[in-house]
């Protein structure tokens, strides 16, 4: 008899500690804490140029295709590590184009403005580097569509961002008739980072620490432009 009282004393013990074991794991999920704050929007990233088409270069040889693949997955990481999604035009340094196409140039356009239409994204930021025949131009431009006023918006907060950062980052922002702004569906900007024509900003775009500090004003300046 009293080994039968002990059994049931052990077992409702152990059903005690099992309760409270269950009831402290499941709290510890539910309150887990998140490192950062989400943010519930989503952003097309256009790498300009690849594959055969390497845009501007500098003279220490670097192209623009590289450094607007290196601008535009350094933006996606920030983007991604708030919460944002993410649609990239290009990943790597591959062209969009179709290698069987008489005209490369227009093959590769016509599948930007298919991927950026498709997205269903909220804005699309095409990130280029600049180049110019007289060395001392210098400083990150926004360009924004001809007629879209939310283009504007966003290409105006996104280049005060830069300017806060940049000292020597152009104060305005331009209509600029580019394809991939002309013939999307969602507000879109292009970015002209810098000037690889330019000694000194062609040292400084290559740089990793330049580069975050960048993609991070682009960040500041889209969420300002979100808040609106």
């Amino acid at each position: 008899m009293k080994f039968v009282i002990f059994k049931k004393r052990t077992f409702f013990m152990l059903f005690l500690v099992f309760i409270f074991v269950g009831v402290f794991s499941a709290t510890c999920f539910l309150v887990k804490p998140t490192s950062t704050p989400r943010i519930a929007h989503s952003i097309v990233i256009d790498a300009g140029h690849g594959g055969r088409d390497g845009g501007a270069s500098g003279k220490s040889g670097i192209t623009e295709s590289e450094l607007n693949l290196k601008y535009a997955l350094m933006l996606e990481s920030i983007c991604k590590r708030y919460g944002m999604q993410v649609t990239m035009t290009r990943s790597d340094m591959n062209g969009l184009y179709d290698e069987f196409a008489e005209n490369k140039k227009k093959s590769e356009m016509e599948k930007r403005k298919s991927i950026i239409n498709s997205s269903g994204a909220d804005i699309m930021v095409s990130l280029h580097m600049n180049s110019f025949p007289l060395p001392s131009c210098s400083g990150a431009q926004v360009f924004y569509a001809k007629g879209s006023t939310s283009g504007l918006e966003l290409a105006k907060a996104v280049q005060e961002a830069v300017c806060q950062n940049f000292a020597n980052a152009r104060k305005y922002v331009t209509i600029g008739d580019y394809f991939v702004l002309n013939y999307t569906n969602i507000p879109s900007i292009l970015v002209e980072c810098g000037f690889l024509s330019n000694p000194d900003e062609e040292k400084n775009l290559q740089k990793d620490e330049y580069c975050e500090k960048f993609c991070y004003s682009l960040f500041a300046g889209i969420l300002n432009y979100f808040k609106k």
